[in-house]
């Protein structure tokens, strides 16, 4: 196991992770907005006959996503992606050829946790100043209640509203798992093994599913602290309804042994 984490991190160590060529524009806004070209280089949108999920680059021939978003048969990931309208340039298509989901999840249950995915890609990304690796935690990291963070994804504008054409940002305070958990909240639907993130104006939305929650380290570096797993069902910015993620901190031990054995 040691040996399984130890060669996982090497590929981070060596490549570098979650320090951007484009630095995102962190000041806080009310809602969302347009991220900065390029500036969450591991984001990627997933794509089947339409986009359908977004995710994150850990290697540079896998990705991190949310378990309910596989639901066909085909995929293709884009990186570098931006404005999903135009043929920019520097996107980088490829096609995915093993996608693991965790054999926890129950598709009939995400309240019950476990909603994460690892897709092996046909070829391997280049790497390169619009497509980079994102550093995940170590095992186990918590979060403080109120940190910030920030969402990301072309998921829907708002509930009920048009999906996004350009890669957008929001910032979502963490909400700890005390407060997350109590009845007025989200109670028993959220377990340890999750992060909640805003509950007011702020929220992913639809289409956000299985992109990163980006967190920043006290090194600098941002790490993806959480994959998007789900919102309530009466609207992205229901009050004390934050967004829940699945907590990669919890799963890192499985996503090594599962990126070695594949």
């Amino acid at each position: 196991m040691e040996l399984v984490l130890i060669l996982f991190l090497g590929v981070t160590t060596v490549l570098g992770c979650s320090v951007p060529s484009y630095q995102p524009n962190t000041i806080r806004v009310v809602n969302g907005e347009e991220a900065r070209p390029y500036s969450w280089p591991w984001q990627v949108s997933l794509e089947s006959f339409f986009p359908t999920c977004g995710g994150t680059l850990i290697a540079p021939n896998w990705v991190l996503t949310a378990a309910h978003c596989i639901t066909f048969h085909t995929y293709r990931v884009v990186l570098a992606e931006h404005d999903m309208d135009r043929e920019e340039g520097p996107e980088q298509s490829i096609r995915v050829e093993n996608m693991i989901i965790h054999p926890e999840w129950n598709k009939n249950c995400v309240s019950c946790g476990n909603d994460i995915a690892l897709l092996k890609l046909e070829n391997s990304a280049v790497i390169n100043d619009k497509v980079q690796l994102a550093c995940l935690p170590e095992e186990g990291a918590t979060l403080a209640h109120n940190q910030t963070c920030f969402v990301t994804g072309w998921g829907r504008l708002y509930s009920g509203g048009p999906q996004a054409t350009r890669l957008q940002q929001a910032v979502l305070p963490v909400v700890d798992h005390t407060t997350c958990s109590q009845s007025d909240w989200w109670g028993s639907s959220v377990k340890t093994s999750m992060v909640c993130a805003g509950g007011g104006s702020k929220s992913a939305c639809h289409g956000d599913s299985g992109g990163p929650l980006n967190c920043k380290g006290r090194d600098g570096k941002w790490y993806v602290q959480g994959v998007t797993s789900f919102v309530d069902g009466r609207g992205c910015n229901t009050f004390q309804r934050p967004t829940v993620f699945t907590r990669v901190a919890t799963f890192i031990s499985w996503i090594s042994e599962t990126m070695a054995q594949n």
